[in-house]
């Protein structure tokens, strides 16, 4: 436990900003850190300076104690958390400066009243970014500064009063200068919002739903009466920050005349946006984000700010017999500008090159310098055989059609006939074992049939590597296998090659990241799937992916959160997300939503499992019996593990380790849920359960 006398302690040269935050707004509080430390002030934020292997508690009163400000993200769920309650009343005991950004209309308890009655108060509003963010870190440091110079006691800027009422619409009896810090502020914390926007889904935006407060009219009037509308107008613009040499890549038009070309175009745009991201200095928006916009009339400025993206390529793609015709143009999205275009006359069996001439135009626009081995990469893993290439675009495109039984014989079917015309394709021979080991993961319900699976998947992983050293998908194919085996040491090795070649890759970066948290490798894990979650902001599967990781490590809000996001994407399966939602409910003790929930999606398993276990709770035994024999009928032998989890909650101690003893012997690839699986903590004293652990040999 930190000790008062540690209260003066001050970590580094730079005294440290205590960020306190409601789990709900995590996306608000990672852009406040990411605002104030790329201009070199120092902050601290749970978890990720929580020490491993510390106690949590311990951990932020040091970390309050040593801070000499504390920046409040105030909203409603604030408000009602108690561990920021605690957090505060803290940061007021040691007379820590408390700067509070009020992001919505919350109504303060008596207790938030009293310790935030000297703090200064920031509403949110439209405004700026460049200008206000140097503002904002200026008043941090000076604040900060003051802080170190006087010591614990609360400080005041000469130029920032503190507020001692909350209200927004009190009438405004501060000076003119007064006022203008106010807008300063307000068009300070806007450049956060603008960070933000890399950490949540799109769709659900944080903003929509928390940033509803304005300036006040004599404060507009004020900032008019300095700037003038047109800076207003500047700075409105200036809002949009996205990441530097970011892009997203539209679905390039079929020009053909043909419908049944479709593909080709749809094809042709993805292994550009696939070699664009092998460029390591390029952020590119994902294939099933950029894809999203298919055939809906939304502008450009919408979709790169949907994307978070600063560029755009679009295009057209004209194919007649073994010639294509390819028109392009890159637009800059924040100024509405073209920075290039160009149309190609190419051969079919000139597609390599030509991606590669694309990608190296469109890098020159963008201002990046290409590496020679960025260059090869482009083209790693690829075919100049035109037939092979059409027959595996034609196997690509049926799997976004989703991943039934039927899609993925099919589309094993077209990779089979792209590699019979080039048998050193190494991309058909990646994407055929990923459809296998889907194939494995998804459908098949006998050990047999997924080790059947599992041995072409991997023999076609191995083949794809020695054919294409270079190629990331080859190493994620084979890490998937590895996975699926539980040889967890070389699915980690695997994976971390795949990762290594391929840091721009979404998929890449998401199943990396849901094997790393299970691995109990949760900083890595979450870092991965909150970038997979950014270049692929509206495909469902990556943020499921997030919401599984949070799960696991039992941030269960946040996870409830993630789902749900990911259930309000328009190209989710309603209802999809349910089960896992419940589960969430399950574990932090709200037994009665997790009912309602689940209830909604009886024939889903995880919505089976999660109502199992909460019929127990509610005392409706019988009705939880059956329901894990739904289960049973449902998941087959394969789904040992999630039997074995219900009757862990249960408190049929004997029973889950049969099932888990049971897995172990039918090598059930769900295992790789052992190590961390929240469901059965209550088996991990058990000396029979630690025997188990030990024979998969998890990596350290």
């Amino acid at each position: 436990m930190a000790k008062d006398g540690d209260d003066e302690k001050a970590s580094g040269s730079t005294p440290s900003v205590f960020v306190s935050y409601a789990s709900q707004d995590v996306a608000v509080a990672n852009a406040v850190v990411e605002a104030l430390e790329r201009h070199g002030v120092k902050c601290w934020i749970a978890p990720r300076d929580v020490v491993p292997g510390a106690l949590y508690a311990d951990e932020i009163v040091r970390a309050i104690n040593e801070a000499a400000v504390v920046v409040l993200v105030l909203s409603e769920q604030a408000v009602t958390s108690s561990h920021v309650g605690k957090e505060i009343e803290r940061a007021s005991s040691k007379r820590r400066r408390i700067i509070a950004l009020h992001t919505d209309s919350a109504q303060l308890t008596r207790a938030f009243e009293y310790f935030l009655s000297e703090s200064q108060w920031i509403e949110v509003g439209p405004g700026g970014i460049e200008a206000a963010s140097e503002k904002l870190v200026a008043a941090v440091r000076r604040h900060s500064a003051v802080a170190t110079e006087r010591g614990p006691e609360t400080v005041v800027a000469d130029d920032l009063k503190p507020v001692a009422h909350p209200d927004p619409h009190a009438p405004d009896t501060k000076s003119a200068a007064s006022r203008r810090a106010r807008v300063v502020i307000t068009v300070t914390f806007t450049a956060m919002v603008a960070v933000a926007l890399g950490y949540v889904v799109v769709g659900k935006f944080w903003i929509s739903n928390h940033v509803k407060s304005q300036p006040t009219a004599s404060a507009a009037q004020d900032a008019t009466s300095r700037t003038g509308v047109a800076t207003l107008a500047a700075a409105a613009a200036a809002a949009f920050s996205p990441p530097p040499h970011s892009i997203a890549v539209l679905p390039f038009v079929n020009m053909s005349g043909d419908p049944k070309q479709e593909y080709f175009s749809d094809g042709l745009t993805e292994e550009l946006l696939n070699s664009l991201s092998r460029i390591n200095t390029l952020q590119v928006a994902a294939r099933t984000s950029a894809f999203s916009f298919k055939g809906k009339d939304a502008d450009i400025t919408t979709i790169a700010h949907k994307l978070n993206v600063g560029a755009v390529l679009e295009g057209s793609v004209r194919r007649s017999g073994h010639t294509i015709r390819v028109t392009t143009q890159l637009i800059n999205a924040v100024t509405g500008f073209h920075l290039w275009s160009e149309t190609y006359d190419r051969d079919l069996g000139d597609v390599l090159k030509l991606q590669t001439e694309i990608a190296t135009a469109v890098a020159g626009a963008l201002k990046v310098t290409l590496l020679g081995d960025e260059v090869a990469k482009i083209e790693v893993g690829g075919t100049h055989n035109p037939a092979a290439f059409d027959a595996y675009l034609r196997a690509t495109k049926t799997l976004f059609g989703g991943y039934s039984p039927k899609v993925i014989e099919t589309a094993v079917a077209g990779y089979t006939e792209a590699i019979r015309l080039d048998p050193d394709y190494a991309l058909a021979y990646s994407a055929r074992s990923l459809a296998f080991g889907s194939n494995a993961a998804l459908w098949d319900t006998t050990t047999s049939a997924v080790r059947a699976d599992l041995d072409k998947a991997q023999a076609d992983a191995a083949k794809a590597i020695a054919l294409a050293p270079g190629l990331s998908e080859g190493y994620l194919a084979r890490a998937v296998v590895y996975e699926y085996l539980l040889e967890f040491k070389e699915a980690s090795e695997e994976y971390e090659r795949a990762l290594v070649l391929g840091p721009g890759n979404a998929r890449v970066l998401r199943d990396y990241g849901g094997f790393a948290v299970y691995m109990g490798r949760n900083d890595s894990g979450l870092t991965a799937v909150r970038r997979a979650v950014v270049l692929d902001p509206l495909n469902s599967s990556a943020q499921g992916f997030l919401g599984q990781a949070l799960f696991v490590l039992r941030r269960y809000p946040e996870a409830v959160a993630a789902y749900n996001d990911a259930e309000a994407l328009p190209s989710t399966t309603p209802g999809a997300f349910l089960g896992a939602i419940g589960l969430a409910y399950y574990l932090r003790g709200d037994f009665e939503s997790a009912r309602s929930v689940c209830e909604q999606k009886r024939q889903d398993l995880n919505s089976q499992s999660c109502l199992a276990m909460t019929y127990d709770k509610l005392g409706r035994h019988a009705d939880a019996e059956a329901m894990l024999a739904k289960m049973r009928a449902t998941g087959g032998e394969t789904s040992a593990v999630t039997y074995a989890a219900v009757y862990a909650q249960w408190g049929n101690t004997a029973k889950a380790l049969e099932r888990l003893e049971a897995a172990l012997r039918l090598r059930d690839p769900d295992l790789v849920r052992l190590k961390t699986e929240p469901l059965l903590d209550p088996l991990r004293k058990e000396p029979r359960f630690q025997a188990i652990e030990r024979q998969l040999k998890f990596p350290d």
